[in-house]
């Protein structure tokens, strides 16, 4: 995950509950509450097994867990004959609430999400794209931060985490985001921007780069892989690379800025100061007006005009397909530079690349190595499967995990 910056405190929880020292004890509820967020509701058998401890141990874990609100039992459920029903657990805190902010080339969003995960609201509105100047795009945000905080009120829910996430790099401490060639940003403070526009942000508030929660998001739907390279095109092109089970960003944070790979070297200057990169000849807006739907983007925005396209290509448009098949023949090669570097297991194509990922995979197979064959190192190429979404369900799932650290002092933030 890219650096990120925190703005709370938390009073500490009773110590003379401790069920074993502190460090251990603070890790096994973790284990605990991080179990009821992967798998959902559980009973204390099936979080036992799933965890490595003892039922006796979950057995008081969960005492303490359901004492601090955090988790509630629900109805029992059958054993499906085999002895007397079980009660689950599920997570709980009724009057908590998590929102996540999503900040793209074309709209800014808002979600306020429970910690369980359910969707309780969500707005959205377009911010015009206005190129270079940030202030618009920033007041936009806090609008949509402002509808969903009032309408986690309006639920009796307090806010206690705000995640803030764009479709550009970010960088430093405090954290910033740097270079956004999509809406033609240098370095600009969106945390600084959205405190000024509203006062007295709750909760927690970090700023985190998309790719890496998308990523995730996908890779938690593919048992077995161990080595994904993800990589995405709705707002510009981004990815992330992920080995060893592990998302990984490199010294800098920057590892999966693909969008920047150098692929045309006689090709038009970047705003990075390299030529040709990929962004430029396979990015969405290349694409677009290559397809003659340039006015689309301009007037309705950057989704509806990809939808448009997809819808084209679905229909067999000529020049929407062309467009395409050129951009996903760069799209290849870059793939192939990533195959033979990185080796991953496999390959997931985000973002509207989804529903066009037999395009990109056939012109992948098409610029294939003599050399490879079945059972060589080249990975396979997949759709993903959450689409545009991938980013949200990924920040939703970060929040909470992240919130769930001190799953005791919940109720407490």
């Amino acid at each position: 995950m890219v650096t990120h910056a925190h703005a709370s405190g938390s009073p500490g929880f009773d110590s003379s509950h401790s069920l074993v020292s502190g460090d251990v004890r603070r890790h096994n509820l973790e284990l605990v509450a991080g179990h009821l967020v992967e798998h959902g509701p559980s009973s204390r058998s099936q979080i036992a097994e799933g965890t490595g401890l003892t039922r006796g141990a979950v057995t008081a874990l969960t005492r303490l867990l359901v004492d601090a609100g955090t988790i509630r039992e629900v109805e029992p459920v059958s054993a499906g004959g085999k002895g007397r029903p079980q009660t689950l657990l599920e997570l709980a805190a009724n009057d908590v609430a998590l929102v996540i902010l999503q900040l793209d080339a074309d709209e800014a969003t808002a979600v306020v999400a429970s910690l369980a995960g359910d969707v309780l609201f969500r707005t959205a509105d377009h911010h015009g794209r206005p190129m270079g100047d940030p202030e618009p795009v920033l007041n936009v945000l806090a609008t949509v931060l402002e509808r969903a905080v009032a309408a986690a009120g309006g639920m009796q829910r307090r806010v206690v985490d705000v995640t803030v996430v764009v479709f550009a790099p970010v960088l430093g401490d405090p954290p910033v985001v740097f270079g956004d060639s999509d809406m033609g940003w240098g370095e600009v403070d969106v945390l600084g921007g959205l405190r000024k526009r509203v006062p007295g942000l709750p909760g927690s508030v970090s700023l985190h780069s998309d790719a890496g929660f998308a990523a995730m998001a996908e890779f938690d739907l593919l048992p077995g892989i161990r080595d994904m390279v993800y990589l995405k095109s709705n707002s510009g092109i981004g990815g992330a690379i992920i080995l060893g089970g592990r998302l990984r960003t490199g010294a800098h944070g920057l590892a999966g800025g693909f969008g920047h790979l150098p692929m045309d070297h006689l090709g038009e200057r970047c705003v990075c100061g390299q030529r040709g990169c990929l962004v430029l000849v396979a990015g969405p807006d290349v694409v677009l007006k290559s397809a003659g739907l340039g006015e689309e983007l301009e007037t309705a925005g950057l989704g509806s005009a990809l939808r448009e396209l997809t819808d084209r290509i679905a229909r067999g448009d000529a020049r929407a397909v062309e467009s395409f098949d050129a951009a996903a023949d760069w799209v290849a090669r870059a793939l192939h530079v990533l195959s033979r570097t990185l080796d991953p297991q496999t390959v997931v194509l985000g973002g509207y690349w989804s529903v066009l990922a037999d395009r990109i995979e056939r012109s992948f197979a098409e610029h294939a190595p003599v050399s490879a064959s079945p059972g060589s190192y080249l990975p396979t190429i997949r759709a993903g499967q959450l689409e545009n979404e991938a980013t949200l369900v990924g920040a939703i799932r970060e929040s909470r995990k992240r919130l769930l650290r001190e799953p005791l002092e919940v109720r407490l933030i």
